[in-house]
């Protein structure tokens, strides 16, 4: 694996950053059997860029493309875990919202991917304990606290760890885990025409 930091030009150095990973892996791409990309939520360009070239490897490999919920992988290092009350993933959506998704201690979602303002995020939940992660996690721990939920933030990382983004993915039914946008908002632009929160499709799947 390779991770970089980047705060722009992420469409420029996926690809050449994928090579450089699989020219250490023992038979290149012609060993893969399956390409795992994540579908979101977050933000339309990097899901777009992160699909497009999940299904390009996956057409040129012949090889099956499933989509993981970006929350799914942030939640599953926890899930497999030992923990009491409600563990959330959360990722910051900006303008005090959040993406969050949250599962009950056997692993059971309790709460499907929504995007909600934080205090709502937090009502969903219930009475806690609460266990969050990822970059939304403080904002919903602000508002348990002003009211007295029992809250631990584990992580606040921002994305999930690749192993268990693949890790799902191997598990996932790619008749049922298909890797489509999972955008949980409106697009903030809209070509003329297009009647408010329309989604344009600018990309064609194999």
């Amino acid at each position: 694996s390779e991770t970089i930091e980047m705060e722009r030009g992420h469409g420029e150095a996926l690809l050449p950053l994928v090579e450089r990973v699989m020219a250490k892996v023992e038979g290149g791409f012609a060993s893969l059997d399956r390409v795992a990309v994540t579908v979101g939520p977050g933000s339309f360009t990097g899901i777009r860029i992160g699909l497009a070239a999940g299904q390009a490897i996956g057409l040129a490999c012949k090889c099956d493309v499933v989509g993981v919920s970006t929350l799914a992988a942030l939640a599953t290092p926890l899930i497999l875990g030992d923990y009491d009350g409600v563990l959330a993933a959360a990722i910051d959506a900006r303008y005090g919202k959040v993406y969050i998704a949250a599962f009950g201690p056997d692993g059971r979602p309790i709460v499907a991917p929504r995007r909600d303002g934080a205090l709502e995020a937090l009502r969903a939940m219930g009475a806690g304990p609460l266990i969050l992660t990822g970059s939304g996690a403080e904002l919903i721990a602000r508002e348990a606290r002003a009211r007295g939920v029992p809250t631990r933030i584990v992580n606040e990382q921002a994305y999930p760890d690749i192993a268990f983004v693949a890790r799902l993915g191997m598990a996932a039914n790619p008749a049922t885990a298909p890797a489509r946008p999972l955008y949980l908002k409106e697009p903030d632009v809209t070509l003329p025409g297009q009647p408010a929160g329309a989604v344009v499709e600018t990309a064609s799947r194999p």
